[in-house]
Formats: structure tokens, sequence, C-alpha cells
């Protein structure tokens, strides 16, 4: 610690890049400091530094560790208590640039796996980003030395080595609830959960945060089910959502899509206070939406789509900008392609023409004129054949009513189990006709050439993403604003680290389900950090995506060389 105090003095007042001779290790009284990168400029990306806790000084109790998702849980409540405290700190240290900036990768409402914290048996790391203080283009010594000796000591003090051990116990319980939940969807056969009482709408659609005095949601009593879980005295009463063909109906603004999207977030669990903290979805569930202008590269789309004019191949079909249709039926193939067994589907973002064709349109456009064969006429062979189930909202058609499983009306925020009715409708309208195709069709496993995504990578060989919507490789941007599952500018991050991983493999070619496969092995086996990231971004920087994430970020690659 006296050193670095030396050394900030000595390069006091000196070019910025002077603080390149501050890289290194330096003993504090209850951590190690680790600077591993130095900013070049001080408005550039933050330097990155770990902090090591050992356990003499903090103990990781073998209860925190006892299990996968306590160990993930232990990690993400560590992380929330450093990023509050640092966001009350009243250390002021100013300067040019980014001077003076502590920050950490600070989760959102969601619990996912990431590097921010690492708990192990030997301690505890912390990794934080901090802009090394300037004026001008000229090193601030004495705020440096207030930074790293007041600042860091103060927030480390205050958050990692004073924590509330009842909140952590509660948060570890809360792991183990959560597990239990998932074994016994596992165990029934259901797709979701939702217990009574959950807050399912928003603060706004820009804002994670529950909406105060929402209405509570409250279980149909057909679709009500009551089991025990760890640390709860009385079980508890939830809507579970079977495997099949759901179909959501409602009036417009009466939460249709509210339930939808906390069931499209349902893939992550959420922190206690959330609302949705019981709700959860299959982890392999995918929100399937239309997505005009998107590239589409040797996708088989002939289940939905064939017949095209000027004898388009749909069988390994190739485009630089689909149609809402086009791409909506890519989704959904790209889908089952990577071992999804639940689609997730809104037609406020689907394309009218692929969900229906209504009666009058298929008497005035005969059927041998219509290369679109609507999901309406494939989601029962999709759920037959392919154990794959849906979740539909539909507000302005009937057509899904006489194939749906469970029709639920949303009613002012209140579910309302209609299947009854909506059969009965469909039983009695006879303009309802729906001849189904024998069989769902096929799909392709298509095998990457990897050499094409190192091509694009440029002489810098730099792939990065740019927050949580963009991933710039080499001169390219790739589009991930319409993949609404990413919730995290940290797992981007990582898609980026994986394209990079994919572009100097050296491997045997692989299809893209067996990539994804080998990223979710190498995750469980390695931890987070083992792809190629750039010099600039630090391991504590990255948090996991899932499997359907990465194959959106792969597939929406201009001009990717991909065998069918």
């Amino acid at each position: 610690m006296k050193h670095l105090q030396q050394q900030l003095q000595k390069i006091d007042r000196k070019s910025y890049k002077s603080y390149k001779d501050i890289q290194g290790q330096y003993q504090f009284k209850t951590y190690s400091l680790h600077i591993d990168y130095v900013q070049g400029d001080p408005f550039a990306s933050p330097s990155k530094i770990r902090l090591f806790i050992p356990k003499h000084i903090q103990s990781v109790p073998a209860e925190w560790l006892q299990s996968k998702n306590r160990k993930v849980y232990a990690e993400d409540f560590i992380a929330r208590q450093v990023s509050h405290t640092i966001n009350n700190l009243s250390m002021a240290i100013k300067g040019s640039g980014k001077s003076g900036m502590i920050a950490i990768d600070s989760p959102d409402q969601q619990i996912i796996e990431r590097t921010a914290v690492e708990l192990s048996e030997a301690g505890l790391t912390i990794c934080l980003s901090v802009g090394l203080p300037a004026n001008g283009r000229r090193i601030s010594g004495q705020k440096a030395e207030r930074l790293f000796l007041k600042a860091i000591p103060h927030i480390i003090q205050n958050s990692a080595l004073s924590i509330n051990k009842q909140r952590m116990n509660e948060t570890l319980e809360l792991a183990d609830q959560h597990d239990a939940i998932r074994d016994k969807m596992k165990e029934e056969g259901w797709i979701a959960f939702i217990a009574n009482g959950s807050i399912l709408p928003r603060v706004s659609g820009i804002s994670s945060k529950p909406l105060k005095q929402a209405v509570p949601f409250q279980s149909p009593k057909e679709n009500e089910v009551s089991f025990e879980i760890p640390h709860r005295d009385e079980p508890i009463k939830g809507m579970a959502i079977k495997k099949g063909i759901t179909l959501i109906v409602g009036g417009g603004y009466h939460g249709k899509s509210t339930l939808l999207e906390a069931l499209e977030l349902g893939v992550y669990e959420h922190i206690y206070g959330d609302g949705r903290e019981y709700v959860l979805t299959d982890r392999d569930a995918v929100k399937i939406r239309a997505e005009d202008g998107r590239s589409i590269a040797n996708v088989t789309i002939s289940p939905f789509i064939n017949n095209l004019p000027n004898a388009t191949d749909t069988e390994s079909f190739t485009t630089e900008n689909a149609s809402g249709s086009t791409s909506q039926a890519a989704n959904v193939m790209e889908a089952v392609e990577a071992n999804s067994s639940t689609l997730l589907i809104d037609e406020d973002t689907s394309a009218t023409n692929f969900m229906i064709r209504d009666e009058r349109m298929q008497q005035l456009v005969a059927k041998d004129r219509e290369p679109i064969t609507p999901f309406v006429q494939k989601v029962k062979q999709l759920r037959d054949e392919l154990d794959i189930s849906t979740v539909l909202v539909m507000g302005g058609s009937g057509d899904y009513f006489g194939i749906a499983d469970e029709v639920i009306m949303m009613d002012q925020y209140v579910p309302v189990n209609v299947t009854s009715q909506a059969r009965s409708i469909a039983q009695n309208d006879s303009r309802i006709q729906l001849n189904d195709p024998e069989a769902f069709g096929h799909w392709t496993n298509r095998k990457i050439n990897t050499n094409s995504i190192y091509k694009k990578l440029g002489h810098k060989a730099k792939v990065q993403a740019k927050g949580q919507k963009t991933i710039i490789l080499g001169k390219q941007a790739i589009d991930l604003a319409l993949v609404e599952q990413i919730v995290d500018d940290s797992q981007t991050r990582m898609i980026a680290n994986m394209l990079k991983y994919m572009a100097f493999s050296r491997e045997e070619p692989k299809t893209i389900s067996q990539w994804l496969s080998l990223f979710e092995q190498i995750m469980d086996e390695q931890g987070l950090s083992f792809t190629q990231g750039q010099k600039d971004q630090h391991p504590g920087d990255l948090a996991r995506p899932r499997k359907f994430e990465i194959a959106a970020a792969i597939n929406r690659i201009r001009q990717l060389k991909i065998d069918s």
C-alpha cells in the first residue's frame, strides 16, 4: 500500500500515460489490490482492478457454496451491496473525463451468473472499474491517492466486509426455493409458474422496477396449483401453465402482453421485492417475433414458406433483408434448431400473414397462390411431433380457439380461464376450417464456417459490444435490438467474446447446436472468463447469456458462410 502511495506521488503531474507504472499487485490491510489494466487517456474506457479478500478476513461459509445456485445468488447479493455503497459514496473525486469514477458490473432485477464477484473457498474477489484522476491530460496523484487509499477501502469495508447475514440468508433461501419450483415444474410438465400475489406490471417500458399499486396476480381456480417449497411455512399457490398450446386473450390494455413479458423474462430468476420473484418459465423458452430487415443464412423455412416466385429455394433460404413473415419463420426454425422447448409469441410483434389467414382471404387468394402456411396450421405439429409448447397472445383473431389446450382471458389484469367458451365458439363457427398439413416438416443443423467470422475481424481482430443491443464485428454491426431476452450489457459482451473465440477456433466444423452445447459445457466447467477478451475488458465485465441469444447473434452475422 505504501509502495502504491509512493508511486502515485512520483508520477504526480506527469503525462497520463505514466499511470502505466502502477500496474501490478499491492497488499492492503484487508485485501490485495490487483491493477490489471490502466487506461491510456482520462476519456478512454476506465481502468480495471481486482480486490481479493482472503478467507481469514471475510469467511466464505460452506452454505454459500452448497449448490451452484446458492453460489450465484451469494455473489449477486455481494455485487448489489458493493453497487449500493458506491452509489451512496459521499467522497467526490473529480477531474477530466472519467476521473474518480468507481463502478461494478451491477445487476438489475434479474439474478444472472456474472464475474463481478467471485466466491471460492480461498476467499472473495471483487472486480471494479475506476477512472484514474487527471487534470487535463496530467496525472492528479493526490486525487488518485484519495481514490485508492480512502474511497475504495471505504467501499469494501461497508459492503463486502459488512455483509448483512440475515439478508444473505434470505437470498440463499430464495435460491433453494427457485430450485424447488423448477424441480416441480419439470416433474409436473409445466412450462411456467406464476405465484398468486405476484406483481407483473412494470413502472414503464424503460424500467424493470415493479409498478406500485398494481393488481396482484391471482390464478384462475382451474389452473391453480399448490405445493411445498423450502423455508416457507405454507404451501405456495399460483397458476401453472402446462405443456401444449396456451392462448392469452382479452381486450386492449387488460394485461395480455404484460403477462407474456413476465413469462419471457421468467427464464431468469428475480430478486426479492421484484414482484416477479416467483414467476418462473422454462429456461429453454424463446420469444419469437417478426424482424423486418434481418439477414438469414441458409435456414430451412419450408415448413412455413414454399413455392416462392422465381423459384427461390426455401429449403436453404438466404437473404440480406428479410420481410416480416420470412423473418418470423426463420426465427421459429432457428429456435427449433437450437432445441427450444417453448415458443412465446405476441400478435403485436408478429407478421399478420404469418400468424393467420382468415376464411375470406382464403376464398379470394387460392391456396396454390399463397406460399405462406400460417403458424395456426403448424402449431399443433410443433406440439405433437416436436414436443414444443407455445404461449400465444391474441386479441384480434379467434382462429386459435379450436386448437388451444388452454385459453386464458385477461380482464383488467385478472386472468380467467375461458377454455370451454372458446372451444364452443370454434365448434359452432363453420367458417373456421383448418386443413392441417400431415407433418410439421424438417429443419437442418447448419455447420458454421468459422473462418468466415475470422475474415470479418479486420487487422485489429476486435469484436466489441456496444451496449446491450449491438456487437461490432470488424466493420459490421450485429443488431440485437429485437432479441428481447438479452437483459444485460455484460451478456452482450460475453457473446461478443464467444464470436471472437469461434473466429480463432481451429476445431473441427461444428453445427450451431454443437457450438451452443460446447459453450454451455465450458461455462459450467471453467466459468465465464474462458474467452479471448479485449485488452480493455476485464473478466468482471461478463454475465452468462442463454444459448438462444448466442445463436441469435451468430444468425445475424451478414454474409456468414453456413453449410446447410
